[in-house]
C-alpha cells in the first residue's frame, strides 16, 4: 500500500523565546518564529508557497502573507482540536509538497497563553462543540481542560490501583531536560519528589506539577519533498509516518460516555496506522516527545500506542530510569509542555528534529527513529521522523 512515508521531510524550525510576558501580539511572535525557520532552512521568504496554522491562532494566515511580504500562497489550511492539530499540520504539510500542490510549507502556532487576555467564548470547546461543554459540565464546576482529564484520571487511578506520587515520575524527568534546555522556562528551577509531592492540588487527583505550563510563544516548521531538501543547509528529518485520529462517541476533552474512559481510543487509531506507514514497531522507536499536558496522559499513550499493556504505563514510567535520557525510550528531551514551554505540541515536534539533527540539549545516541505525539481527549495526530 502507497504511504506518505518518505515522501516528505521537515528542513527548517524556528521559535521565539518562551516566556511568561512577551510583551508583543501573537502575529508579531508568528513572523519572528517564520523568519527563523526559513533562515534555518537557508531559503528566502518568497519560496514559501503554502502555510498551515491551527483555528485557534489569532494570527491570521493572510496577515501574515501580508506582512512578510510572501508573493502568494498556493496551498493554506487551517487544523482543529488546540494540540490535538500539532502533528496534523504535518500531515496537511506533507500532503502538499508530497502532492505537488505547494513547494515549501511553513506550520506555524503562535499562542500568549500565559499573558493574553481571557475573554468568555475564546476557549476552543465553545466553539467546536456550539453549547455542549456550555450546558453539560459548565454549570457543574467543570470548566477547564484540567478539571475536564481530572475526571479521566480519577477513574483511570481507581481502575488500576495507582498510589499518590506515582505519577510523578513523568514530571520529573520532564524537568531534568529541561534544567539542561536553556530555552525552557523551567531551565533554573530543580524539582524534587518532596516538592512535587507538596505542591497544591489543581484539580483532584492533579497537583500543580502534574500540569503544563501557560507560556507566550511561537513555533514554525518548513516541510518540503527530500529531493528539495538536498539543496538546503539543515540534514533533513524525514517523516516516515504521520497520520490523525478521530474515534467515534468523542467530545472535545470530555468524552465520559464511552464504555472506557481509561483508554485513549483516538491514539490507539492513529498508532496503528503511523506505525504501519513507518514500517516499524513501538520498540523501534529511539525517542519520543509525548504531548504532556498533564501527567497521567503520558502512561496513557503508552499503552494506546502499544509499548506496553492495559494498565501498565505507571509502573514503566516508576522511578523513571525507563523513560530517561539513559533509559529503552527517553521521553520529552527538551523538557516538554510541562518544563520547556506549552505551545500546543508543535515544540516537541521542533525537539524530535533536533534529535534527528543530533543537536539537543539531551541528544540521545544513533537516534534513527523519533515519534512525536499530538494533544490528547481530542481529535488528535502522531508523527514519526526518521534520519534521512
Amino acid at each position: 500500500m502507497e504511504t506518505i512515508s518518505g515522501k516528505a521531510a521537515i528542513v527548517g524550525i524556528g521559535q521565539t523565546e518562551f516566556s511568561q510576558n512577551c510583551g508583543r501580539t501573537e502575529l508579531r511572535m508568528a513572523l519572528e518564529a517564520i523568519l527563523a525557520a526559513v533562515e534555518d532552512a537557508g531559503l528566502d521568504i518568497n519560496e514559501i508557497d503554502g502555510m498551515v496554522n491551527y483555528t485557534m491562532d489569532s494570527a491570521a494566515q493572510i496577515d501574515i502573507v501580508r506582512a512578510l511580504g510572501i508573493p502568494n500562497l498556493s496551498y493554506f489550511n487551517q487544523i482543529p482540536y488546540g494540540g490535538g492539530a500539532s502533528c496534523g499540520t504535518i500531515a496537511s504539510a506533507a500532503a502538499a509538497v508530497a502532492s505537488g500542490m505547494a513547494n515549501y510549507v511553513v506550520c506555524v502556532r503562535s499562542i500568549r497563553d500565559a499573558s493574553g487576555p481571557m475573554r468568555y467564548g475564546d476557549f476552543e470547546p465553545t466553539r467546536v462543540s456550539g453549547d455542549l461543554h456550555m450546558g453539560m459540565y459548565h454549570p457543574y464546576g467543570l470548566l477547564t481542560p484540567v478539571s475536564w482529564v481530572a475526571m479521566f484520571a480519577n477513574r483511570y487511578i481507581h481502575e488500576y490501583g495507582i498510589k499518590d506520587g506515582q505519577l510523578a515520575w513523568a514530571p520529573l524527568v520532564n524537568r531534568e531536560n529541561a534544567n539542561r534546555n536553556p530555552n525552557a522556562i523551567f531551565h533554573h528551577r530543580k524539582m524534587t519528589m518532596e516538592e512535587y509531592l507538596q505542591s497544591p492540588i489543581n484539580v483532584e487527583p492533579l497537583r500543580r506539577h502534574d500540569c503544563c505550563l501557560s507560556t507566550d510563544g511561537a513555533v514554525a516548521v518548513i516541510v518540503t519533498t527530500p529531493e528539495r531538501a538536498k539543496a538546503l543547509k539543515q540534514k533533513p528529518a524525514l517523516i516516515a509516518g504521520v497520520s490523525q485520529g478521530m474515534s467515534t462517541n468523542g467530545e472535545v476533552m470530555t468524552s465520559y460516555y464511552r464504555d472506557e474512559i481509561t483508554f485513549l481510543h483516538e491514539v490507539e487509531a492513529y498508532g496503528k496506522k503511523l506505525f504501519q506507514q513507518a514500517g516499524i514497531t513501538p520498540q523501534d522507536i529511539d525517542v519520543a516527545q509525548f504531548y504532556d499536558a498533564f501527567s497521567p496522559l503520558i502512561p496513557m499513550q503508552l499503552e494506546a500506542l502499544g509499548f506496553v499493556g492495559r494498565g501498565e504505563g505507571v509502573a514503566y514510567c516508576e522511578g523513571g530510569t525507563r523513560i530517561n535520557r539513559y533509559g529503552e525510550l527517553p521521553i520529552n528531551t527538551a523538557g516538554g509542555l510541562m518544563s520547556e514551554g506549552y505551545l500546543h505540541g508543535m515544540n516537541l515536534i521542533t525537539e524530535g528534529v533536533r534529535q534527528i539533527r543530533g543537536t539537543s540539549t539531551t541528544q540521545i545516541d544513533n537516534v534513527e527513529n523519533v515519534l512525536v505525539t499530538g494533544g490528547l481527549g481530542v481529535p488528535t495526530s502522531g508523527l514519526i521522523l526518521r534520519k534521512g
